[in-house]
């Protein structure tokens, strides 16, 4: 893989790599019952969010399959982390990756995770040559599902009652897009999310 410059800048958002100062800002949204079950690592309260932010920390980089880089997705005007998405490398030979993201809910819908998920597009697709990405998203979550189509993705697998989580079976979509498919898609769409390498 290659040398990573960072941090990425979109319209509104700077993404960059976690800090320990972002400590509180991730405590608002990864601590919530809501959001347990779209977390890399379970999270109830301040001492589990202080673990996270270690595991998130550590994302920093793509070096070999199994890694991942996740980046906060910090406001320019305030500067508050208000969610990260993330870029996992799954395989070299045949270019796999999966990209996941959370965003805290008081600021979903008004766009934020849209740019920033076409920057990790940019950024997957561009610089470290992935062929294809996949998305998961949680078949009842009407606005991830839009939004997947909205970026271009394609619906591939639909698992059903694949998991129990606190007593409830899941329901997973996967959704992708192949490298050539995401620069079409991007200039057809016009979407005003390009990211720029600061």
């Amino acid at each position: 893989m290659t040398s990573l410059s960072l941090p990425l800048q979109t319209d509104r958002l700077i993404l960059r790599t976690f800090e320990r100062t972002d400590a509180s800002d991730l405590c608002a949204y990864h601590a919530l019952p809501s959001m347990q079950r779209y977390v890399f690592t379970r999270t109830r309260n301040e001492a589990d969010v202080a673990e996270a932010l270690q595991v998130l920390r550590g994302h920093v980089s793509l070096q070999r399959p199994g890694d991942t880089l996740t980046l906060a997705m910090v406001r320019k005007g305030d500067k508050k982390v208000i969610g990260h998405v993330s870029l996992n490398w799954q395989d070299a030979t045949s270019g796999q990756g999966e990209v996941r993201f959370c965003i805290n809910p008081s600021f979903s819908g008004q766009g934020y995770t849209a740019e920033a998920l076409s920057a990790m597009f940019d950024l997957a697709f561009d610089q470290f040559r992935i062929h294809r990405l996949f998305v998961r998203c949680d078949g009842r979550n009407h606005h991830s599902i839009k939004l997947m189509q909205k970026l271009g993705l394609r619906l591939e697998a639909h698992y059903r009652e694949h998991a129990l989580f606190q007593g409830e079976w899941d329901e997973e979509l996967h959704f992708a897009i192949l490298d050539r498919e995401w620069n079409r898609s991007s200039k057809v769409k016009e979407l005003p999310l390009r990211r720029q390498v600061a």
